[in-house]
């Protein structure tokens, strides 16, 4: 027993030493660039001037790179799908003993009917306005979703139609490749938020069709976080 301890642990300072060796490697031979490299210096200096976007993080996200945002977005309905699916199968049949869920406190519950609103107001003000400043569909998506967890928190015995949720989900993805095949049709590529003016430049209504996106995105990832928040809740209860 003592042997096989012994070579355990020096297979892990191995391990360690190894990894160690690796990062040290990269650490001592890092040389920071002094330049930006070509496409980012084209995405520096013609960004704001193409999409109006005054992020232009979030412009590059959702025009320049808006096949990788779709595969993001897909990467997560998939996962979504895939947590639903394998709870569902895990589910274990219900008694007759109800459903085991203590009930939440008063503080809970009233701090809940507070600050809801407040959240859901919140994620739809980072989703809209992530052409202006930090955030986007992502970031406010979740945002969304935390107020589905809050209720899951204060009522545990709480349920929401998936049906709802599925259909928000849906409309909104549809929606979303529909803007991008629109692009492709009547401006320069998939996702091109030229389909719609470009107006003021800083303004809430400009960087084209970039707040809708995002509000697309915004509403298909709340709902696809929801859903998985929703299975976990049903597998507790069962």
């Amino acid at each position: 027993m003592s042997n096989r301890f012994s070579i355990r642990h020096a297979a892990v300072l191995g391990l360690l030493a190894l990894l160690g060796l690796a990062f040290w490697t990269l650490l001592a031979g890092y040389v920071p660039d002094t330049e930006l490299n070509r496409t980012a210096a084209y995405y520096a200096e013609n960004t704001a001037r193409e999409t109006g976007a005054q992020n232009i993080v979030t412009a590059i996200i959702v025009t320049y790179r808006g096949l990788d945002t779709l595969g993001e977005v897909t990467v997560l309905f998939l996962t979504a799908a895939i947590v639903a699916l394998v709870l569902g199968q895990s589910k274990a049949p219900r008694g007759g003993t109800g459903s085991g869920f203590l009930p939440s406190g008063e503080l809970l519950a009233t701090g809940t009917r507070m600050l809801l609103p407040i959240i859901l107001l919140f994620g739809a003000y980072v989703a809209v306005n992530g052409h202006l400043t930090p955030g986007g569909g992502f970031q406010g998506g979740a945002i969304l979703a935390s107020g589905m967890l809050l209720l899951l928190l204060a009522d545990p015995a709480r349920r929401f139609s998936h049906r709802i949720i599925a259909r928000v989900e849906s409309v909104s993805g549809l929606a979303y490749v529909a803007i991008g095949v629109l692009g492709v049709a009547l401006a320069g590529g998939f996702l091109d938020n030229r389909i719609l003016p470009l107006g003021q430049f800083g303004a809430l209504l400009s960087a084209g069709a970039i707040p809708l996106i995002y509000a697309l995105v915004g509403l298909k990832v709340g709902a696809e976080f929801s859903s998985m928040l929703e299975s976990l809740e049903e597998t507790e209860d069962s």
